[in-house]
């Protein structure tokens, strides 16, 4: 049996306070690892600086390797786990910042960087799209990275299976008035294209937005395996906290074997799906 534990964490980024959200993260890495066995703890979008920076992320943003990744990477090798987390990535160019999500190693390094495809209004004021997705090598098999927004578009999800992929991987900072989409739309990304999805959504206010939370792990039959319910209520806004899975990978050929919607796709009808309009 494959197996891999992967944890989504839940926390609201404080926007601006890269120092403290980063040290936030270290003691999540460390309540996490030493709380059971884990191989993955994924954190939201824009995680190191909170989402809403505007022409601030012009001084935020990062290069990579650098000081953000430099520390994670420390508690990574620390407790020999992956953590992947949503960050500002500035090139060599001061100018040209991307919104990305960096994967660092349990032996500390940078192991791979997504760099996201589908950027709304307001992140095109600032960010440049990025031009490929990147599933990324590990012993436990290929893992697909996205992005917030990257869900809306189902040729993300299903390029990045076709390419392998078992596992995605999405930090997230979807808005609460539109959590409704964000449910069905984790249960479709898995079920179409039987593969597990482990998404970790923000929480908290910033100027403009509400964030949603609901971070979950579901798998190829699109049912959820760990959730962080909403509140109830009457009860106050989504919590922090995380939720951890055991994927039994090999669930992912049971799962296409039984279903049939892998093999029955038909590519050749599909040629349309590449124009641009």
């Amino acid at each position: 049996m494959r197996e891999l534990n992967v944890a989504v964490v839940q926390m609201a980024p404080e926007l601006g306070k890269m120092e403290a959200n980063i040290a936030k993260m270290a003691d999540w890495i460390r309540i996490i690892a030493t709380a059971q066995p884990v191989d993955i703890i994924v954190f939201p979008e824009l995680s190191v600086t909170g989402y809403e920076g505007g022409q601030r992320f012009a001084q935020m943003a990062q290069r990579v390797p650098g000081a953000a990744s430099n520390i994670l990477g420390q508690h990574a090798s620390e407790f020999g786990v992956y953590v992947l987390v949503g960050m500002a990535v500035k090139e060599k160019v001061e100018t040209v910042l991307y919104n990305s999500a960096v994967l660092i190693g349990p032996d500390g390094a940078v192991a791979g960087e997504y760099r996201k495809l589908h950027l709304p209004a307001e992140e095109r004021l600032v960010f440049r799209p990025g031009y490929k997705l990147a599933p990324v090598e590990t012993e436990f098999g290929v893992i697909g990275i996205m992005l917030g927004w990257d869900l809306v578009f189902p040729e993300v999800a299903r390029n990045l299976v076709l390419d392998g992929a078992e596992v995605l991987l999405m930090p997230a900072a979807w808005e609460a008035r539109n959590v409704a989409i964000w449910r069905t739309l984790l249960v479709t990304r898995a079920y179409e294209n039987e593969v597990f999805v482990a998404a970790a959504n923000r929480i908290g206010q910033e100027p403009s937005y509400t964030f949603a939370g609901e971070s979950a792990v579901l798998n190829p039959a699109g049912e959820l395996m760990g959730t962080i319910a909403p509140p109830d209520e009457g009860e106050e806004g989504p919590v922090e906290g995380y939720v951890v899975a055991r994927l039994d990978l090999d669930e992912i050929r049971r799962r296409r074997e039984e279903s049939q919607i892998m093999l029955a796709r038909q590519p050749a009808a599909y040629r349309s799906i590449v124009r641009k309009y």
